[in-house]
């Protein structure tokens, strides 16, 4: 984790000197919670390979045989790895429900001021409670305008009572509070429609843009309860990255489980003394780590992609490695 913080450093290096980043935030704000969100990340993988370094250890050293022909079963040696990896559960579960939002909140505020390229939004379609239907074709963060901003209203009856259209809309910071710019409006009465036109309307909506425009990753910083109504908000909206949103709901509790997998194939593979020592078990197990990353991204591109349900998505690594874990304890020496 601090060689990748060093990495890190150098490629943004030119960015926090071009923004005017105080020391204190960069290292306290930034990468402090940068370690913290990395290291809880990778955990359970940086236990797998510590299992299989120190696993493959006592196998070298013939450690392992006299534990066996003591009489003592093989599940005996597993179990301090067990209690091990139930500790680094709770604790990684803690940290994923608890104190991962507040973190990545402070370190995803740096990075929006300090080195985040600007956000731009095309082509933006929503739908609130089925009644109002907003349409953008591009929102530039830097210059904070919505270009050719489409509102409109209908009625469950599925009629329209409301229409507005605007070449240009600004959403003043912090309030619901919008100014357009070239605006058509229509109000659909019983008998005669009300339009209006002008070059600038001051006026309210019951979104802002943050609402509206926002980076995929802001849904980490919001605690359970939230994360849970953001989504609900978005199924509402139409949103098409609701998929992506219920992976990060869901992976704050699959991730810390992936421990409990890995240390039991860790055992199982390092547990024999092999002729090409502990790197050899240290290869075997970069192999599966490999793998594992490699199911983790497939079950979620096909998550998102593909209609595949998110849940199951972020368990089917786990269940898998699970089947090859039993199996490859089934066939260790014994």
């Amino acid at each position: 984790m601090l060689l990748s913080m060093v990495f890190d450093i150098s490629a943004n290096l030119s960015e926090f000197i071009q923004n005017n980043a105080p020391i204190s935030a960069i290292f306290f704000d930034y990468y402090l919670n940068f370690l913290v969100y990395y290291g809880n990340t990778f955990s359970s993988i940086i236990v797998f390979i510590s299992v299989i370094w120190f696993t493959a250890k006592l196998a070298q050293d013939s450690e392992i045989i006299p534990m066996l022909f003591s009489g003592r079963p093989f599940i005996r040696i597993l179990k301090p790895y067990a209690i091990s990896a139930t500790i680094l559960l709770v604790l990684s579960m803690f940290i994923n429900h608890f104190l991962l939002p507040i973190s990545n909140k402070i370190r995803l505020d740096f990075e929006e001021k300090y080195y985040r390229s600007r956000m731009l939004v095309e082509n933006y379609h929503a739908e609130f409670n089925k009644e109002k239907y907003v349409y953008f074709s591009t929102y530039n963060s830097d210059e904070n305008l919505v270009y050719n901003f489409n509102l409109e209203q209908w009625t469950k009856e599925n009629k329209p009572t409301f229409f507005i259209r605007a070449t240009t809309a600004t959403n003043i910071r912090g309030t619901k509070r919008w100014i357009l710019q070239n605006y058509y409006e229509r109000t659909v009465g019983d008998t005669n429609d009300i339009i209006s036109s002008g070059l600038k309307k001051d006026t309210v909506f019951t979104f802002t843009i943050e609402d509206l425009a926002f980076r995929d990753n802001r849904c980490e910083t919001m605690t359970n309860s939230k994360l849970k109504e953001f989504i609900d908000r978005e199924i509402a909206k139409g949103s098409s990255n609701v998929p992506v949103f219920k992976i990060v709901l869901y992976q704050r509790t699959s991730l810390p489980f992936a421990v409990y997998v890995l240390t039991l194939i860790g055992v199982a593979v390092s547990s024999t003394k092999k002729r090409g020592g502990i790197g050899l078990n240290i290869a075997i197990g970069l192999g599966f780590v490999f793998i594992y990353i490699f199911s983790m991204k497939i079950a979620s591109v096909a998550a998102i992609n593909v209609g595949f349900p998110p849940l199951l998505a972020v368990w089917v690594p786990n269940i898998l490695f699970s089947i090859v874990g039993i199996y490859l304890y089934k066939i260790s020496p014994k």
